[in-house]
C-alpha cells in the first residue's frame, strides 16, 4: 500500500493543492483528473519521487518498484531498441555481473580470516539469495512480446533507437515500465502518441496484468476501460470516488447540485443575520446579541462551489461552396522511400458529405497517403481533388506553422469573419485560453497550448473537405467535446485520422484500414470495425 500523507505545494504565493491525503492500494486502477492547471502532473510527479511536496510525505514498502511515464521524454540515446528495452532487466544483469566480480576477487584474495573477507561472502550469500529467488524468465522472449505489443516489427529491434520519433521512443519507455511488473504504474497522457491496437493492447495489460495504476489522460474510453477509481483534483483538494469516469461524471453533479443549495442555504443565514445587525446596531439592549452574530459571521467558513465550465457555447464551422460529388479519388497509388514499400495500388474513393476514417498501425501509410491526396509528396497513380474542393489540413506538427510573432487574440483575429469576431474571447475561452492569456505571442506557448491554438484557427475557416490528423493529442476532454460537435454538425467531407476511440464514435460511416501495404476499405463505423475485428493479433500476444 503506498500512502500519500497531508501532501502541499506552494509556491510563489499560490497554492497548488494543500493536505491532500489518499492511499493507493494493490489493484487500484485510478483515473486522476481535473481541469489543466489543477496539479494533476505535479502530484504524480511527487508519488514518482521526480519532485518534492512542500509539505507531507510519500510512504510505500521498502521494495516497492514504482515505474513512472511522464508525458514528454527528453532521452536521446544511440542504442538498439531491443537493448534499450531489456534495460528494464538491468538490475537483474547488475547483480548476476556484481555476483561475478566478488567470486573473482574472492578466488584471488587469502585473507580468508579478515573483516573485510567475510563481508564479501556476506553480500555475495545476499545477492545470490535474491538473484536465484527470482523467476526462471526468457527475458529476451518477454522483451520481444513487449515491444511486438507496442507495435515493433521484428527488424526494428537491431535499429537504433534515434532513428525513430518522439512517439515510437515513447512506446520503448513504456516497454521497459511494462517489463519491469512493477507494484504501480504512473501514465501521465499514455495514449497521446500511439495507434489503437496498440491503446487495446495496453488497456489489455493494465487491466489484466498490472498491479495498482495510477493515470493521466484525455482519452475517455481509455480512462473508462481501465480505472475503478477517480480522484479529481480541483481547487487546492481533491474527491476520490470508487468509479470509473463516467460514474464520476454523474456523482460529481451530484455533489455539485448539494454544493450549491448548501450555498444558497448558507447565503440565506448570511444575509439573514446580517439584515439583523444592521437593523439592531447601536440598539442598547441588542449589543450582546448584536456583538454575537458579527463574531458568528467572523468565523463561518463559506462555502465553496467547485469551478465548473457550464458554458454552452457551440461552434460551427462557416458555411461555404458546395464542392463536387467526389472531393477526393485515389486510382492505383503506390509510395515507396528507398526499398521500404509502403503501400501498393492504393484506391479510394469518397463522395461528397461523406465521413471516413484512416486506421492502421503507425508507420502503415496513413499520413502518407494524406500527403499524396494534398499533393505534398510525388507517388505513382493519381491523386485527384474534386471541382470546387476547399480543405482544411490539420497536420500532426500543425501547431509549428503557427506565426510565433502574432498574439494568441490576433492569430484567430486574422481568419474569423463576419458575427463570429464578436465571439472571439468566448471561443478562445473554451479552448482555455482566458483573460490576459490572449495577449501572449505565440511563441511563448507550449507545444500543447500551440496546438490548441491551430485546431481553434482551423474551426473558424470557411471550408468544404476536413482532412485532421491526430487532432485530439493535447486537447482535454472539453475541448474535445467542442471539436467533435463542430465536425458532427460539419456538412462537408470529412478524412479523419485518430486513435481516440470515444472521439471517432459516430463521426465516420466508412473505414479506410492499412495493413501490410495495402489499403483495405470497409463499409462500416469505427465501433463496428473494432468489435468485428477486436486485434487478434494482439490478444494473442501475452505478456
Amino acid at each position: 500500500m503506498i500512502s500519500v500523507d497531508n501532501l502541499a505545494v506552494e509556491f510563489s504565493g499560490h497554492t497548488l493543492f494543500s493536505e491532500v491525503s489518499f492511499t493507493i492500494n494493490e489493484n487500484d486502477k485510478i483515473a486522476l483528473m481535473g481541469k489543466n492547471g489543477a496539479g494533476k502532473s505535479t502530484m504524480m510527479k511527487i508519488i514518482a519521487g521526480e519532485q518534492k511536496g512542500t509539505r507531507g510525505n510519500i510512504r510505500f514498502p521498502k521494495d516497492a518498484v514504482i515505474a513512472y511515464l511522464p508525458q514528454h521524454l527528453l532521452t536521446e540515446d544511440k542504442t538498439t531498441v531491443f537493448d534499450e528495452a531489456s534495460k528494464a532487466f538491468s538490475h537483474v544483469y547488475n547483480m548476476r555481473d556484481e555476483m561475478e566480480t566478488l567470486n573473482k576477487e574472492l578466488e584471488t584474495r587469502t585473507d580468508y580470516e579478515s573483516d573485510a573477507y567475510m563481508k564479501i561472502i556476506e553480500h555475495v550469500s545476499d545477492l545470490g539469495e535474491k538473484y536465484y529467488a527470482l523467476e526462471d524468465v526468457n527475458y529476451d522472449a518477454e522483451v520481444e512480446k513487449a515491444l511486438k505489443g507496442l507495435g515493433f516489427k521484428q527488424e526494428d529491434f537491431t535499429r537504433l533507437t534515434n532513428e525513430f520519433s518522439g512517439g515510437w521512443r515513447m512506446r520503448i519507455e513504456l516497454a521497459k515500465i511494462l517489463l519491469q511488473k512493477p507494484d504501480l504504474i504512473l501514465l501521465d497522457e499514455p495514449t497521446n502518441h500511439i495507434d489503437i491496437e496498440s491503446v487495446i493492447w495496453l488497456e489489455d495489460f493494465l487491466v489484466n496484468k498490472a498491479k495498482a495504476v495510477v493515470v493521466i489522460s484525455h482519452d475517455k474510453a481509455f480512462i473508462d476501460n481501465i480505472t475503478n477509481r477517480t480522484i479529481e483534483v480541483t481547487m487546492g483538494r481533491i474527491y476520490d470516488y470508487k468509479a470509473n469516469y463516467s460514474h464520476y461524471l454523474q456523482l460529481r453533479e451530484d455533489r455539485r447540485a448539494h454544493q450549491i443549495k448548501a450555498y444558497e442555504e448558507q447565503q440565506k443565514f448570511i444575509a439573514d443575520n446580517q439584515a439583523f445587525i444592521d437593523r439592531f446596531k447601536g440598539t442598547y439592549s441588542k449589543t450582546n446579541q448584536v456583538t454575537s452574530r458579527e463574531r458568528m459571521l467572523e468565523k463561518l467558513q463559506i462555502i465553496e462551489i467547485d469551478d465548473i465550465d457550464t458554458s454552452a457555447l457551440k461552434l460551427r464551422f462557416p458555411k461555404t461552396q458546395r464542392s463536387g460529388d467526389y472531393p477526393v479519388t485515389v486510382k492505383e497509388v503506390s509510395k515507396a522511400y528507398d526499398d521500404h514499400v509502403v503501400f501498393n495500388n492504393a484506391n479510394m474513393s469518397i463522395s461528397r458529405g461523406e465521413k471516413v476514417c484512416f486506421v492502421g498501425r503507425n508507420g502503415e501509410g496513413k499520413s502518407t497517403m494524406i500527403k499524396a491526396i494534398l499533393g505534398e509528396i510525388e507517388v505513382a497513380g493519381q491523386c485527384t481533388l474534386g471541382h470546387n474542393v476547399q480543405v482544411g489540413y490539420f497536420a500532426q506538427n500543425q501547431a509549428a506553422l503557427l506565426d510565433e510573432d502574432l498574439t494568441i487574440f490576433q492569430t484567430v483575429d486574422e481568419v474569423a469573419k463576419g458575427d463570429v469576431r464578436t465571439q472571439i474571447k468566448n471561443i478562445l475561452g473554451r479552448f482555455m485560453f482566458k483573460g490576459d492569456d490572449i495577449d501572449k505571442k505565440v511563441g511563448v506557448l507550449s507545444g500543447g497550448e500551440k496546438t490548441r491554438l491551430a485546431m481553434v484557427k482551423l474551426l473558424l475557416e470557411p471550408v468544404n473537405l476536413l482532412i485532421l490528423d491526430e487532432p485530439t493529442n493535447h486537447l482535454d476532454l472539453k475541448s474535445k467535446d467542442v471539436l467533435k460537435e463542430a465536425l458532427l454538425d460539419f456538412d462537408g467531407t470529412l478524412i479523419l485520422v485518430s486513435h481516440d476511440r470515444d472521439f471517432l464514435q459516430g463521426l465516420s460511416n466508412k473505414v479506410f484500414e492499412f495493413k501490410e501495404k495495402r489499403v483495405i476499405e470497409h463499409f462500416e463505423t469505427i465501433d463496428d470495425f473494432l468489435a468485428r475485428n477486436r486485434i487478434e493479433s494482439l490478444k494473442a500476444i501475452d505478456l
